[in-house]
């Protein structure tokens, strides 16, 4: 049996870790009273007793966690943004040929959620050489407002809230963005992308969308999708055409899930890249539960919520 600990078990991402592993008759869930949930010396002594170990923490917090290791056979899995650009922690994205990596690791980075749409389209193609590595990008990522934590679940869920609630609300306006070392470094780009988060009126889901002119690109339109039908083969992360609900594309249509879908758009000298997932899902816990299973030389969905 697999002794599991969650270091941040209150927050959104560490409760939703929690339910679903809660239901695992593979795993023990290590757990600690609230009244020493914080205490540094509880926290050790569970961290050094478990064989994996999910960080659901601030930055700083999970840093100090990670410095209570003691037990060299302990593996790390961090969802917080501390040590995604850490070139002694593996990153942990599968299908971004990073499998192998993932199964020998003790240090697992988890991506974060916008950054995760934007790897899933640009990495590949950087990759491949489809993508120039100093092309100039941007990217326009709309997020359900759980991704904000509980207090802007709490805002937007309150009976009084504020009417500003009610339109899309874009964010990160400085360029600041904590995602974006991580979707410049892991994507091999030489510039980083102009980043245009919005939250919206709904509670989870999200759409990421890079555009694209022909003049950035090593090929065509169908040079991309060769790609992509090449790099995502499995069951998380797919390759679809089509028109989306009969021209439309919804942000919260992978609601509730884990998987994501990975298509391309536009004509040959305008292209659009786009990736539809949950940010609580593959943008978040599902990501992490997925790290997990790979550790654990067990099937990557298990325990996950794939659609059709």
């Amino acid at each position: 049996m697999t002794n599991v600990f969650i270091d941040g078990s209150v927050g959104t991402t560490g409760l939703r870790i929690h339910e679903r592993l809660s239901k695992r008759e593979d795993l023990t869930l290590v757990t600690l009273p609230d009244a020493v949930r914080k205490d540094p010396a509880a926290r050790r002594e569970a961290i050094n007793g478990a064989d994996i170990v999910f960080l659901c923490l601030p930055d700083a917090a999970a840093v100090e966690a990670v410095s209570m290791i003691e037990n060299k056979n302990v593996a790390v899995i961090d969802t917080s943004t501390a040590h995604r650009v850490d070139p002694t922690w593996t990153y942990g994205f599968p299908e971004l040929a990073r499998k192998e990596a993932i199964a020998a690791s003790k240090r697992i980075a988890n991506p974060g959620c916008h950054a995760s749409g934007f790897l899933a389209l640009t990495e590949p193609l950087v990759r491949a050489g489809v993508l120039k590595k100093d092309a100039h990008l941007t990217c326009f990522s709309l997020t359900g407002y759980s991704g904000g934590g509980k207090k802007m679940i709490a805002d937007y869920e309150a009976a009084d809230r504020d009417k500003l609630l009610e339109a899309p609300r874009q964010y990160g306006i400085a360029q600041a963005h904590k995602h974006l070392p991580e979707m410049m470094r892991i994507a091999g780009l030489a510039n980083a992308p102009v980043f245009c988060p919005i939250v919206g009126d709904f509670y989870s889901g999200m759409e990421v969308t890079v555009p694209v002119f022909a003049r950035d690109l090593n090929g065509t339109l169908e040079d991309v999708k060769a790609v992509y039908r090449a790099t995502y083969q499995g069951k998380l992360v797919r390759f679809v055409q089509g028109d989306g609900e009969g021209g439309f594309l919804s942000a919260n249509a992978f609601s509730g899930r884990d998987d994501m879908e990975v298509r391309v758009s536009g004509n040959d000298d305008r292209i659009l890249l786009i990736a539809r997932f949950d940010n609580l899902g593959k943008g978040a816990s599902g990501a992490a539960i997925q790290n997990m299973n790979i550790l654990l030389g067990v099937d990557e969905t298990t325990g996950l919520i794939i659609g059709e």
